[in-house]
């Protein structure tokens, strides 16, 4: 099963953005954590298929309504990295 991680940034902290990612993240199926960073960003580490991962992509960018998303990167991460059976905000 494939694993990525994405950094969101802009104003993703305050604004509910992890529960956000939470409720899409669940809805479609998927497994990891989504965590802030210090440095103001957002972390989402998921795994699943490719399909749900891609739509994932797709709400990180929009973000909910009172979030400004400027960028988000993404990188593949290898499986062996262990992630929660569940979705979890951390």
């Amino acid at each position: 099963m494939p694993a990525v991680r994405f950094r969101v940034y802009g104003r993703v902290q305050g604004v509910g953005y992890r529960w956000f990612v939470w409720r899409e993240a669940e809805r479609l199926g998927l497994r990891g954590v989504v965590r802030n960073l210090p440095d103001g960003s957002v972390e989402v580490t998921a795994a699943g298929v490719d399909d749900a991962l891609a739509r994932l992509e797709q709400a990180l960018a929009r973000g909910p309504s009172v979030a400004r998303v400027d960028r988000v990167d993404k990188a593949a991460i290898p499986h062996d990295v262990a992630l929660p059976n569940t979705f979890e905000i951390n």
